[in-house]
């Protein structure tokens, strides 16, 4: 286990007077996403300041990688570098004339040659799904597309740690939802996320670990449902319970569910309803339909229509902006863009057939989840790996190991 980011018991008082935190000692592990749950006021957006060295502590520690952080200008700009924070208003983030200034201002700063800043700056905005924007001012963006800029911004600096402040704020669901498979995928490519968020049903069902913060304090940590398993801590922290939590809860008051762990998603909470009706979640009328997976980096939008023109599938997805950029651009109207993998496993399970476009970093994502489900389910799902020019390989995913098998 590494911790890249810790604090040691950091007090932190306002120019007011306000003890924002109060003796907050917590480790961060490399590679987790992370979500810093309470009420207004409870110290979150302090915290984060401090994971950079926006703010300094009244007291304590703050330390990288396990050296605690110097506040001299050389080492704060190398510390921002690494720990890159996008800011709950973007109008606060971006302020430069075009789009593609705006991106490259971090690059330039930190001294990257002109070649190197060019090559930074258009993978960071290609990789948000902004290439062509380069010249636009941000002034005319939509909310979403400018927090898209600005993680942009943070992308191009390498930065190894990914600080998002209420990333869904001000965004409509949609734009919401975009921007949280992003972070997935960044993830994936191994960046620590770690954002602040009020909304339980967010942290609930996207992070790794959640920390319960309240008065400047953090009063428990661990998965979400064993800090949102705690209806009585909850409440104490003026928090609700997560939806798909609060309907366990009644459904296993009114004997309609035995109790125990709740369901982290909508997949579980219909597993556990069907399998209460029918005794076994493996007992269904349906053969299971098939999800065939294609990596969509480099294709063309001839290959990927001529993928769903062949496979006679049901549903289509689209995991991260390259794949919604690319489905766009072939004219694949999609049925899912968030919450992919679950809602294709959900229709695979009334025997309908799916298609999952994604990148590199995501396909092994989506077959992992898959996997998992088929082992704790007992339900053999088929996943067909398609590559580019046509081609493909199954994997049959179910309580046993995976078959692997290919097809001409």
């Amino acid at each position: 286990m590494t911790f890249i980011l810790e604090t040691s018991k950091v007090v932190y008082s306002y120019g007011d007077g306000t003890k924002a935190l109060k003796g907050v000692s917590i480790s961060l592990e490399e590679g987790r996403k992370i979500a810093l749950v309470g009420p207004n006021g409870a110290g979150k957006s302090t915290l984060l300041l401090m994971f950079n060295g926006i703010l300094r502590p009244t007291s304590g520690k703050v330390l990288f990688r396990g050296q605690p952080l110097q506040y001299d200008s050389a080492h704060i700009r190398e510390i921002r570098r690494k720990v890159g924070m996008v800011f709950q208003n973007s109008d606060d983030q971006i302020f430069a004339p075009t789009v593609y200034q705006d991106v490259a201002f971090g690059p330039v700063n930190l001294g990257f040659s002109k070649e190197k800043m060019k090559k930074h700056a258009s993978y960071a905005l290609q990789y948000v799904g902004l290439s062509g924007y380069e010249r636009r001012p941000p002034h005319h963006l939509s909310g979403g597309e400018k927090k898209r800029v600005a993680i942009a911004g943070i992308l191009a600096m390498e930065s190894e740690v990914i600080i998002l402040d209420e990333p869904t704020s001000n965004l409509d669901p949609a734009s919401s939802e975009e921007i949280m498979d992003m972070l997935d995928e960044l993830n994936c490519g191994g960046k620590t996320m770690i954002i602040s968020t009020h909304d339980v049903d967010l942290a609930y069902r996207w992070a790794d670990e959640v920390v319960l913060m309240e008065d400047g304090r953090v009063i428990r940590r661990g998965t979400g449902p064993e800090v949102f398993g705690d209806a009585d801590l909850i409440k104490k922290a003026r928090l609700k319970l997560p939806i798909v939590v609060d309907l366990y809860n009644e459904l296993s008051c009114r004997g309609l569910l035995k109790g125990g762990k709740p369901p982290q998603s909508m997949l579980e909470l219909t597993d556990l309803l069907e399998s209460n009706a029918r005794g076994s979640i493996s007992q269904r009328r349906e053969a299971p339909g098939r999800i065939h997976l294609c990596n969509v980096d480099g294709a063309d939008p001839e290959s990927i229509i001529d993928i769903l023109e062949k496979s006679h599938l049901s549903y289509s997805g689209a995991m991260g902006p390259n794949a919604k950029v690319v489905a766009e651009r072939s004219g694949i109207p999609l049925d899912f863009t968030y919450g992919v993998i679950d809602k294709c496993i959900l229709k695979a399970i009334i025997g309908k057939s799916s298609l999952i476009m994604t990148s590199g970093r995501m396909m092994d994502r989506a077959m992992s989840r898959i996997r998992t489900y088929g082992k704790e389910s007992g339900v053999e799902i088929e996943v067909i790996k398609l590559t580019l020019p046509l081609g493909s390989h199954t994997v049959v995913y179910g309580p046993g190991q995976a078959r692997y098998k290919m097809l001409s």
